[in-house]
């Protein structure tokens, strides 16, 4: 047996266990803390609180008495707990707690920690502070307030005193516009850490915040947690629901750990990502479940004006033994991607009953720095994924999305606003009940997608009575398909190998315009 320990904190640790399976183990584990059992899961990602700080313990995990392992570890320090009632909190659900946390937070010293215990506690955003810890204990729901002018807004841009550099604030769907401060919002802060069994509850589905979700109302909507320049950052074991719109939102920050979370919105809600990190770097989600009303996880690097005058390109993104159902997308890369992605990684997790799985999808105008590249996903199951692979260099969002120049499918010229897809790898797939096509790629002819490596891959579609037609690509004039194998146009180079595929109406995959074709083992049940 072996395990690694992701993240410890001031009253809780994460823990992965090392093997070969998916998401969780087909064994129950048993952990136990100084000979005293606390946990029984299958999970391949756990995380045990009620911890005490600054202590060392003795963790044993066990699968049965002849398969365990024993290791010590010792709970960061803690310099003061701060009970949210003793600033004033109420906890009733009806009083506005708002002051009161905030005071508790701010009031915080360094290596602190703010509990909020057992309670429901109607809240308006609360800002964080750097180097504190803020728990949310078992029980505890952290409410948003239902009217939307409780709610701060962030501008989007601010201008800076010298009068020629900008400070951006607020942010929308990849631009610096103005936006509600979400329920929790860090600007500029390190080393926080938002912990607990608790709930985040954005409260959406009791204001208007689904309600005329295209029209403006003072500011855009806000996420539910926004961490906008900050750095290490750990949050763990808490459930985030009924977003406002993005649920988690990174931006503009590193070194972040997401771990045990449960991420959750209802199927029919508007822009209701589940965990979006924008221009990010060195982010690990592991152990995660979400099931959302848009893309699972979408990975952004903002639109033009960002990658222009503030690039920062996504990288180093971890995405492993995660469980995405529902949605439009399990993993989603784009459309705002103008600063580009690299070193994506995503592993070990199951798709489930999303449109589609791995989701790209970038088009002309996102700019000559928005280049997608070394995107690997690894043993992944997907079921009830009716698109499991869709690469889309032509969607058709914005204002000009169905415009000529996003649209024509005539070579344009090159230049600064043509976007790139560079190397994509999908190995050790497993694929059942699929709908429409396996794989539908379509690359631009003046930039077309540059490599795609299937390896490994065992793909089954819907039985007959079962069978749908639809469009698995978002542009226009694209035909619906039914139990097509791969569709490639506009791809430099095409990798298959130990490929599986069974039932489909045809027998080989369709190139166009592709270049380098590699087959090995194709096989057509």
């Amino acid at each position: 047996m072996k395990f690694q320990i992701v993240a410890i904190t001031v009253r809780s640790i994460t823990l992965e266990l090392l093997n070969d399976e998916i998401y969780e183990s087909q064994w129950e584990y048993s952990y136990y803390i100084d000979g005293k059992k606390v946990l029984s899961s299958c999970k391949n990602v756990v995380s045990i609180f009620g911890l005490e700080p600054n202590t060392e313990y003795r963790l044993r995990v066990e699968r049965d008495f002849s398969d365990y392992k024993e290791i010590n570890f010792t709970t960061s320090e803690e310099s003061v707990l701060f009970d949210v009632k003793n600033f004033g909190a109420v906890g009733d659900g009806i009083s506005d707690d708002t002051k009161a946390i905030q005071a508790a937070v701010y009031a915080c010293p360094p290596k602190g920690t703010v509990h909020i215990k057992k309670g429901i506690y109607l809240s308006a955003p609360i800002f964080l502070k750097s180097h504190i810890t803020l728990w949310i204990d078992k029980g505890a729901v952290l409410l948003g307030m239902t009217d939307r002018y409780k709610y701060p807004v962030l501008p989007g841009m601010v201008r800076g005193t010298d009068e020629k550099s900008e400070f951006p604030v607020g942010t929308w769907e990849g631009n610096p516009l103005d936006s509600f401060a979400s329920l929790i919002t860090g600007i500029d802060n390190e080393d926080v850490y938002i912990i607990g069994e608790g709930t985040i509850d954005g409260n959406a589905e009791n204001s208007d915040w689904w309600m005329y979700t295209k029209v403006k109302k003072t500011a855009w909507r806000p996420n539910t947690i926004f961490l906008a320049r900050c750095k290490d950052i750990c949050v763990q074991g808490i459930t985030v629901q009924n977003s406002p719109s993005w649920t988690i939102h990174p931006y503009y920050s590193e070194n972040l750990g997401f771990y045990n979370l449960y991420i959750h919105n209802p199927y029919d809600s508007p822009n209701t990502d589940g965990f979006d990190p924008e221009s990010c770097k060195d982010v690990t989600m592991l152990g995660t479940k979400i099931s959302v009303g848009d893309d699972c996880v979408a990975i952004k690097s903002g639109k033009y004006y960002m990658s222009k005058f503030h690039f920062y390109r996504t990288s180093n993104i971890i995405v492993r033994n995660c469980k995405l159902e529902r949605g439009h997308g399990s993993v989603t890369i784009g459309s705002e991607v103008s600063s580009g992605v690299e070193n994506v990684s995503v592993s070990k997790c199951i798709f489930e009953e999303t449109d589609r799985g791995i989701r790209l999808k970038t088009r002309r105008g996102r700019g000559d720095t928005s280049v997608l590249n070394n995107l690997n996903f690894e043993n992944i199951k997907m079921k009830d994924v009716p698109m499991p692979m869709t690469i889309n260099m032509f969607y058709f969002c914005d204002p000009d999305g169905h415009s000529d120049y996003v649209q024509s499918q005539e070579a344009r010229p090159v230049d600064d606003l043509t976007p790139k897809i560079g190397k994509i790898s999908a190995r050790h797939i497993d694929i059942e009940r699929a709908g429409a096509c396996i794989v539908c790629a379509y690359g631009l002819p003046e930039s077309p997608i540059e490599q795609i490596t299937l390896e490994d891959v065992r793909a089954s579609f819907l039985p007959k009575e079962e069978e749908v037609s639809l469009v698995p690509i978002m542009m226009d004039n694209f035909p619906a398909m039914s139990k097509k194998s791969f569709f490639f146009k506009n791809v430099k180079s095409v990798n298959l190998k130990n490929i599986s595929i069974k039932g489909s109406k045809d027998k080989s995959p369709e190139y166009v315009n592709t270049e380098n074709v590699n087959e090995t083992n194709v096989k057509y049940i």
